[in-house]
């Protein structure tokens, strides 16, 4: 197999030819560059035309990557929140043979409602209303992401180096991450994370409504996506914003009322969205979830819960086992081994060797003073996100932006040097264009690479064999109902059990297969179902007529 970062070694090959290149042929290039510059002061043009690149260059790899299966709990998750939200309800009552349908990270006592914020559900079920696809809801987040974050570095840099920022984006996140190769999320808290602080420098330099509004808006977006990474990322701005407002005169009143405005309403949109789901406005989902299920905190420095009460050992095998395993490892391998992996693991997604390049100019730009509040916060949401037991890069998304300033911002202090060094910006977006023409170009060779869950170019490609037998049963006449078995060995994070959000409706119900008694009285309540006994541990696993139905 390949290792696609293996792969991207072979971008810092490409720089010093690449460089040589734009030298050499930088006559004929020019009006390329007048094109170039042109789009990008049209800034509204140019935002939305990197969005809509994003979108384009990721129908054009369909035919080598067919859009993805969700595998994980996180997806069904979110997949499960959209068909809530598209059906038009905020949480789904609690099905009276909930044990059944119990599964990992979905609540069944007392909604049926995923665990998580809805933002990411709001984007997949916007996918399903305008084009039944919740994977388009994926694409449509992807676009606006990588448009946000072009206007937002419009606040910071010159035109030019903002829409050079958003294809760099683009081709590091947009054309192929597990951000846009599965329905795990991450385009939403970066979209948050844009609008805030590209509102916030706008509107400290001039108080306007629509300023106001963006920031209220990426703050709303934070709360409902990443509410404890959007905290802590927003905090050194909000103390910015306080410090200027009150130093202000006259008070930007015009700015901040709708800003408050946009907060009030979200604010009461998560209140209800709370009762529904919880019966309390003041408790999300997450922490009853976690509440009922979680033996592992959230953070190291918490203490192990007690073990809750377990319906079905496979779920017990899940949150006593792996979920505990991440909090243990943390001190096994030592705090400090365990950050440095987390931080290794995120520079492997925003950076590489490729994009570390124009980083080694950090201390040219460690004496701007403009550029003070960039360093503070991302030195402050390193630390917060630290504290964590894990940390994979959606986790980081509300910081997306920031991060690819800084780089945009090395960049053009490598530009401000004599020689070719001006011409690095563009090797290095011509470099990773190269590697992913190399990648995809490797695999519709019929190369193996190693797909990994958090790969900036390449995911595995979901739980191929349960979209086989839905897709087989859903082709079927009549209604199902599939009877899951797991083997003794079953690996716990690779659930089969997941549903949509009306069950009684669905064309096909997944259910875990538990004792006789429980058994027949739940296929008596679905008596006018063909049911089936699947076990997925067997090679080739094929839904089969189950034995013994017990009699209507």
């Amino acid at each position: 197999m390949i290792n696609p970062h293996a792969v991207e070694l072979t971008s810092l090959l490409l720089l010093p030819p690449l460089l040589l290149g734009f030298a050499a042929a930088e006559r004929r290039l020019a009006p390329a560059r007048r094109v170039f510059s042109r789009l990008a002061s049209r800034r509204w043009l140019a935002a939305i035309s990197v969005g809509v690149a994003a979108v384009a260059l990721r129908a054009a790899l369909l035919p080598i990557h067919p859009p993805p299966e969700p595998a994980k709990m996180d997806e069904y998750s979110y997949l499960l929140s959209a068909d809530t939200l598209a059906s038009g309800r905020l949480a789904n009552p609690a099905h009276p043979f909930w044990i059944h349908f119990e599964t990992n990270g979905v609540l069944s006592q007392p909604a049926y409602v995923s665990k998580y914020p809805p933002a990411q559900g709001i984007a997949l079920a916007a996918g399903l209303l305008l084009f039944h696809s919740a994977w388009a809801g994926v694409c449509l987040s992807i676009a606006l992401m990588c448009a946000a974050i072009v206007w937002m570095l419009q606040g910071w840099v010159p035109p030019r180096w903002a829409l050079l920022g958003g294809i760099v984006v683009l081709l590091r996140i947009a054309a192929g991450s597990y951000w846009i190769d599965s329905y795990w999320g991450g385009a939403a808290a970066a979209i948050g994370g844009a609008l805030l602080y590209g509102a916030l420098p706008r509107l400290m330099r001039r108080p306007a409504v629509g300023h106001g509004l963006a920031l209220g808006a990426g703050l709303a977006i934070l709360a409902n996506s990443r509410p404890y990474e959007g905290l802590v990322l927003a905090l050194p701005a909000l103390i910015v914003l306080a410090v200027w407002a009150i130093r202000r005169s006259p008070f930007p009143w015009r700015a901040l009322v709708p800003m408050l405005a946009v907060l009030g309403i979200t604010a009461a949109a998560m209140v209800a969205s709370n009762r529904a789901a919880t019966g309390s406005p003041w408790v999300m989902p997450y922490q009853v979830h976690e509440a009922q299920y979680a033996v592992a905190p959230l953070f190291w420095f918490q203490q192990l819960r007690p073990e809750p009460v377990y319906h079905h050992p496979v779920m017990r095998a899940l949150w006593t086992g792996g979920a505990r395993e991440f909090y243990q490892w943390n001190f096994r391998v030592g705090l400090l081994a365990a950050s440095l992996t987390k931080l290794n693991r995120l520079w492997t997604f925003f950076l590489g060797p490729l994009l570390t390049v124009p980083l080694l100019a950090l201390p040219w730009l460690a004496r701007r003073r403009d550029l003070r509040l960039v360093f503070i916060v991302l030195a402050v949401f390193a630390a917060g996100l630290l504290l964590e037991i894990d940390a994979v890069p959606h986790y980081a998304a509300p910081a997306t932006a920031l991060i690819y300033l800084v780089v945009v911002q090395c960049l053009r202090q490598f530009a401000a040097l004599h020689g070719k060094l001006r011409l690095l910006a563009p090797a290095v977006a011509a470099a990773l264009a190269s590697v992913l023409v190399l990648c995809y170009s490797l695999e519709t060779g019929g190369y193996t690479f190693l797909h990994e869950h958090y790969s900036w170019c390449f995911v595995k490609p979901g739980n191929l064999e349960r979209a086989r037998i839905l897709k087989h049963l859903e082709a079927l006449p009549g209604k199902h109902l599939v009877m899951v078995r797991y083997g003794p060995e079953h690996e716990p994070f690779e659930e089969w059990v997941y549903n949509r959000a009306s069950i009684d409706d669905a064309k096909v119900v997944w259910a875990r297969e538990m004792d006789p008694a429980s058994n027949g009285a739940l296929q008596r309540y679905f008596a006018s179902r063909r049911i089936w006994l699947l076990e997925p541990d067997r090679p080739n696993p094929a839904p089969e007529p189950y034995p013994n139905r017990p009699p209507s």
